[in-house]
């Protein structure tokens, strides 16, 4: 879903992370991320955006396993990182009960033939008849639960193989003192990621701190000072030197500013920007407000209740925002203008607006990179307004 003929960096593929608590008829799911799918493609920012609980953070520790998802496949530069196996034990689950079903109807049907005949060579008939689809039923459930048992063990092998993959993905933490630790020095926190790497020689280790430290805005002589010796704003460049430090390809930016004054906001993300630019990294960028959304992202998704109700590139969102959760977002976004304040109108979203009960709502293009979640009478209904 988005740049056609372009390979993405990442690929979410049907991603579902459901967390449950409680046992048997007490056991309750909550599905924070309920199968969700996207692109990302390299040089970009892919801003994740809405309100608190909605599953973006999931999203984000789910694709960099800090999760292990309950199913969906993630893959990074072309190569399986992350992957569930719901689906193959309900796909193995399901195959039990039908045949099950199917032997059911059948011994019903021979029960009532074998009951309005005295012909013995008709029963044996009969009987061989039955055995036979029954063992061809049994073979297909078989061959179902093998072909579902042998993905999953793909699964596995292609996860165990390209483990060494994820060095090249990193994560930037929402909360800046919570995600350091305090009992680390600044280069000890830092360099943590060179030695689970393998590099050993201080003198390597220390020249690689420094830079990253210039790199993001602060200084060599900081790498010898604890986290509570800094501002928010110079522990979140931490966070992002020790993102740095193992030379990534890709970076979850998980709420990196939400803590942080508007001034200091304006700074880091100013940094991401040029580390995009001077380093090609691409960037997963997870907030809630829309107006650092639009100015930082090249491509947005809207989540409401684990699901990805729209996708589309920064500016068409803003013109063109057609999923009532979209525009009820949009419409809390304050504009610098004491005019436009006083008479703007809050968007209320209601979910209950929607009739799917027949026709449930898929992710859908409605325009060339413009994906939105709505079923057949509501596209209809979409681009009827489009500009």
């Amino acid at each position: 879903m988005g740049r056609k003929n372009e390979t993405p960096v990442l690929s979410v593929k049907n991603l579902k992370q459901h967390f449950s608590s409680g046992f048997g008829k007490n056991k309750l799911v909550v599905k924070a991320v309920d199968g969700i799918s996207f692109d990302i493609y390299k040089g970009e920012v892919f801003g994740l955006v809405g309100e608190s609980g909605c599953g973006k953070t999931t999203t984000g520790r789910s694709i960099i396993k800090l999760y292990e998802p309950t199913d969906g496949e993630v893959y990074f530069l072309g190569n399986l990182i992350s992957a569930g196996y719901l689906g193959n034990k309900e796909a193995i689950k399901k195959a039990k009960v039908v045949a099950k079903d199917k032997i059911k109807s059948l011994k019903h049907d021979l029960n009532e033939a074998l009951a309005a005949t005295n012909n013995e060579a008709e029963k044996e008939k009969l009987n061989n008849e039955f055995k036979e689809n029954t063992d061809k039923i049994n073979q297909e459930r078989d061959d179902k639960i093998q072909a579902e048992k042998d993905d999953m063990a793909r699964k596995k092998k292609e996860l165990d193989a390209n483990y060494e993959l994820m060095k090249k993905m990193q994560m930037i933490f929402q909360d800046p003192i919570a995600s350091l630790n305090p009992r680390m020095t600044v280069k000890e926190i830092i360099a943590e990621g060179l030695r689970i790497a393998g590099i050993k020689d201080p003198r390597v280790i220390s020249e690689q701190v420094n830079d990253v430290l210039e790199t993001v805005g602060l200084l060599p002589e900081h790498a010898s000072r604890y986290p509570h010796e800094f501002s928010g704003g110079q522990r979140q460049r931490i966070g992002i030197a020790r993102a740095l430090i193992v030379n990534p390809e890709f970076i979850i930016a998980d709420e990196p500013i939400s803590a942080l004054d508007v001034s200091i906001q304006a700074q880091v993300i100013n940094l991401l920007n040029d580390l995009r630019e001077r380093l090609g990294i691409t960037i997963m960028f997870i907030a809630h407000d829309l107006s650092v959304i639009k100015y930082f992202s090249d491509r947005i998704g809207v989540m409401y209740f684990g699901n990805l109700v729209e996708l589309a590139d920064a500016d068409e969102l803003f013109l063109n925002p057609l999923h009532p959760y979209t525009k009820s977002l949009l419409s809390a976004v304050p504009q610098p203008d004491p005019r436009y304040e006083k008479t703007r109108k809050r968007v209320v979203y209601n979910p209950a607006d929607h009739n799917y009960i027949n026709n449930p709502p898929v992710l859908q293009e409605i325009k060339e990179d413009h994906w939105v979640l709505a079923n057949d009478e509501e596209i209809a209904e979409y681009k009827k307004v489009l500009k």
